[in-house]
């Protein structure tokens, strides 16, 4: 699960990165990835909290090498992706297909990933 391993080292990245920016500068943060709603600042704290909450988790998965959880942050990671389809048809913020390709493209780097890694352990 190599491959798996390392990109997850993604995801603890974005979670650990967006965290932090809306816990530091929400409103300049939101604005970065091209928002045209108006949040309040709280709010963005509070979800910037939960971002490091969920990159702290991640990095101990990755540090411990739990493998029997990587598909979990895929499925995870495609109801977000659900999500952010709903919010950004809801809403028509930018933002929402922003956070899609960043999620997105984070699961495909899983996904292909963990495909090659069981590909190769079965061969």
């Amino acid at each position: 699960m190599k491959r798996t391993h390392l990109s997850l080292y993604y995801l603890a990245t974005y979670l650990t990165g967006g965290g932090i920016g809306l816990i530091v500068v929400p409103q300049f943060f939101v604005r970065l990835l091209f928002s045209n709603g108006d949040y309040n600042d709280v709010t963005l704290r509070f979800l910037g909290i939960l971002l490091v909450s969920l990159a702290i988790i991640v990095v101990q998965i990755i540090r411990l090498k739990v493998d029997v959880l990587y598909p979990t942050t895929l499925i995870v990671r495609i109801f977000i992706c659900a999500g952010l389809i709903w919010l950004y048809l809801s809403s028509s913020d930018p933002l929402f297909l922003t956070l899609l390709a960043i999620v997105g493209v984070g699961v495909v780097l899983t996904g292909t990933s963990y495909y090659l890694d069981r590909k190769t352990a079965a061969a």
